[in-house]
């Protein structure tokens, strides 16, 4: 059934109840409903495109899955919270 040892270790993880909270899910909601906010205050919306380095990229990526949000979000809420200045 389980291939490979990382495949194993991973069950073993997961059955052994190893998940490690990640903090106040309270303070994670309040934070993803204000930015959902936002997003819908701004009605008037325009794409564009960026160049960004791979490396910043990633990171950008990884600090959007550690708030549970799509990477486009933070990056918007970002650059929002930057030019609201």
């Amino acid at each position: 059934m389980l291939e490979t040892d990382e495949e194993r270790a991973e069950y073993e993880f997961n059955e052994a109840d190893g998940w490690v909270s990640t903090g106040d899910i309270a303070e994670k909601r309040a934070m993803l409903k204000q930015a959902a906010l936002r997003i819908l205050d701004d009605t008037a919306r325009q794409q564009i495109s960026i160049s960004i380095s791979e490396h910043d990229l990633a990171r950008l990526k990884t600090k959007a899955a550690e708030r549970g949000m799509p990477y486009e979000s933070l990056i918007d809420t970002i650059l929002h919270e930057y030019a609201k200045g």
